[in-house]
Formats: structure tokens, C-alpha cells, sequence
């Protein structure tokens, strides 16, 4: 006879995404191991050969009856992708886990954290919610830099993030790798994916013609932001930027607190919202997260030019974290479910 776990379906739309795949190779390691999994993408992936449980499986088109019987839908792809299926999803009766950014802040959407801090609205999830958003790792440290904050009642908070060509997926590293290699050689670069020169260069936009806007990936990281923070939580400045790296979610933010903060409490307040303090010999990078769920957090530096300013610098895996994140809330679910 199958267990409970063993009869339930989990879906993974995006199958093919850095996402999806980080996913399904978490899953396999947890309780949901022997669960049935659906593996669904675009039509220009369809048909790549794959495994799931231990077994061949072949990443399908999205169909009429592709979400059908599925106790567990996760969103990995695209936000379009995500909107573009969004509605059958829902038809399925599943419950809906979406790391695309896509769901975020919107109404009826449950923004979910594992360590939820005081005074957010991220809390435990009911098992009676349908839809759910894992919010992107620049936004979980920007989230919890900004709590851990609030009793100190900043006059401002602003932030600046560093995205990784990861985020556009597996186009996007290709497309560094090869504009590196012929700059290296002196070369003409490519610019397929991002119509620029994404190598060597820091920026705050890609070309034109470019398939990935870094302007609609500001405005879900500022959406993500504040569907993590209460309501009445004052607003964060946020911006995003390109660099030129591989993988691993980077911020940079800086807090006006009140004349003679103690920076040894602000620490303590960081560690106590789910920061992961560095040594100073081996500060946060996108390098140290890689592989790690950790929210790694340099010792808060004051600014020497200006009175009461304080400067953070945290890293974290931009891969790994969301998808992990994504895991314990199904558990959680499947939890309450069983127990329920």
C-alpha cells in the first residue's frame, strides 16, 4: 500500500529553470522523495530528458491536464510563464508555491519565510491557503535587515542588490561565459540574452532588445520587500543592479539610526532575525553562500563621513535559499495536513 506521501502528486512548472532544478533535487532528498512528480516547462524545452525519484522522466508541455490530481504545484519558470499558466494551475485545486516572483503581493497570496521574525506578516501557514510566494533571496535579506532594524526606528533604510546572471537562467551564464572568453581573446561579444555587454560591467539596464529587463526584476524584488514587511513598516529605497558573476544574491544597505546606537545590539538584533554573522577574515560573498541556506551578514560598519549612518553587506545563495525555503513550507503544509 503507498504511504500518504507516495499517493500525493507534486508538479514543478519551470522544470528546466536553475530553479526547478535546484527543486526537484531537493525534493528527491526529503520526506517527499517517493511523492509522484510532474515535470512541466515552455514548449522550447519540452521533451528534454531528465530523471525525478530515480527514474527517467521527460519534461512535458503544459496541457489541459497537466496540474490535474496534484496535491502541490511549485512555479520555478519565468513570471510570465507563471501568470501565462496561473489559472489552470488553480483549476487543479493544488496549492500553489511560487518562487517566480511573479505571485508577490498580490491579493489572496500567502507570503511565506521559514524563522519568521516579530512584527512581520509572514507567519505559519495554514493548511487551508492555496496560494503561496517564496520571495527571492535579495528580498529576504532586505525583508529581515529592515526588521531587525525597527526598534531602533531608522529616520531611512536603503538597499541596493546585485543580481547574478543565474537569474536569467541557463541563457544568461552561457552568455557570460562566452562574452568573457572573447573578451579575453579580443574577440566580438555576444549579446543574444541581455544585448550588452554583461561581462566585465556593472549596469543598471540591459539593451533593448534584451529578453530580461532588470527594470521588471526591481519592481517584484520592491513588491517582494514589502509583502514581507508590515504595513505600517516604514518604506525601504531599493534598487538593483547587474553584476557580472555566476551565481549568489549580494546587497548592500545602509541605516540612519538615532545618535549613539549601540552597533553591538544592532548585530545581536541581525543574528536574533536569522543573520548568520561572518568573521572579518572571511566576509560575505557570492562565492561563501554558494551551496549554503545561510543569510551571511558582515559586523555592521559604521560611516565615517556621516554621523548615525550604518553599513551592511550580506550574501546569500540566490539558488539554493528560495528553493530550501519552498521545501519546509510544503513540509510544514503536509504537516498539518497529516496531523489535521
Amino acid at each position: 500500500m503507498p504511504t500518504p506521501l507516495e499517493s500525493r502528486r507534486i508538479v514543478i512548472a519551470g522544470a528546466s529553470s536553475l530553479l526547478g532544478a535546484e527543486l526537484k533535487s531537493l525534493l528527491e532528498e526529503s520526506r517527499f522523495a517517493a511523492s509522484d512528480f510532474r515535470l512541466v516547462d515552455e514548449e522550447t524545452v519540452a521533451g528534454t530528458l531528465t530523471e525525478a525519484g530515480g527514474e527517467p522522466a521527460v519534461i512535458q508541455p503544459v496541457e489541459e491536464d497537466s496540474f490535474s490530481k496534484a496535491w502541490t504545484i511549485f512555479f520555478a519558470g519565468s513570471p510570465a510563464f507563471t501568470k501565462a499558466n496561473l489559472s489552470l494551475a488553480k483549476s487543479s485545486g493544488a496549492r500553489i508555491i511560487d518562487l517566480s516572483g511573479e505571485l508577490a503581493g498580490q491579493q489572496g497570496v500567502t507570503t511565506w519565510l521559514s524563522k519568521p521574525l516579530d512584527g512581520s506578516p509572514v507567519s505559519a501557514a495554514s493548511s487551508d491557503e492555496d496560494l503561496f510566494a517564496i520571495p527571492s533571496a535579495s528580498a529576504e535579506i532586505i525583508a529581515r535587515l529592515a526588521l531587525a532594524l525597527r526598534s531602533f526606528a531608522p529616520s531611512a533604510v536603503s538597499a541596493v542588490a546585485f543580481q547574478p546572471v543565474s537569474a536569467a537562467g541557463k541563457a544568461g551564464i552561457e552568455e557570460l561565459e562566452v562574452q568573457t572568453t572573447r573578451l579575453l581573446s579580443f574577440q566580438p561579444v555576444g549579446k543574444e540574452v541581455f544585448d550588452s555587454q554583461v561581462a566585465y560591467t556593472m549596469l543598471d539596464r540591459f539593451g533593448d532588445s534584451s529578453s530580461h529587463s532588470l527594470s521588471h526584476s526591481l519592481e517584484i524584488l520592491r513588491r517582494e520587500v514589502k509583502a514581507c514587511l508590515p504595513i505600517q513598516a516604514a518604506p525601504i529605497a531599493v534598487q538593483l543592479l547587474h553584476a557580472p558573476v555566476f551565481y549568489g544574491s549580494t546587497v548592500a544597505a545602509c541605516a540612519f539610526l538615532p545618535a549613539h546606537s549601540d552597533v553591538s545590539a544592532v548585530a545581536k538584533l541581525c543574528t536574533d532575525a536569522g543573520f548568520t554573522l561572518t568573521a572579518s577574515e572571511t566576509p560575505p560573498s557570492n562565492v561563501s553562500s554558494a551551496g549554503e541556506i545561510a543569510l551571511q551578514l558582515a559586523a555592521p560598519s559604521p560611516d565615517s563621513s556621516v554621523a548615525n549612518a550604518l553599513w551592511f553587506w550580506a550574501a546569500a545563495d540566490n539558488i539554493r535559499l528560495p528553493a530550501m525555503n519552498a521545501i519546509k513550507l510544503a513540509e510544514q503544509l503536509i504537516a498539518q495536513k497529516m496531523n489535521g
